[in-house]
């Protein structure tokens, strides 16, 4: 899976969880966002990549 902001790997756990989130667009979309992006972005910034 990729991150919808930085287009890289979303990394996973041995569960096969993502290493970050997921973020809805005004449509009700989700969105997987990375561990980094998350921490360096805020939602609307976030929102603006997509």
């Amino acid at each position: 899976m990729k991150c919808a902001s930085c287009k890289e790997k979303i990394e996973t756990t041995f569960l096969e969880k993502i290493i970050g989130t997921y973020i809805k667009d005004a449509e009700g979309k989700k969105h997987a966002i990375c561990f980094e992006c998350q921490r360096a972005l805020t939602k609307p910034q976030l929102l603006e990549r997509i």
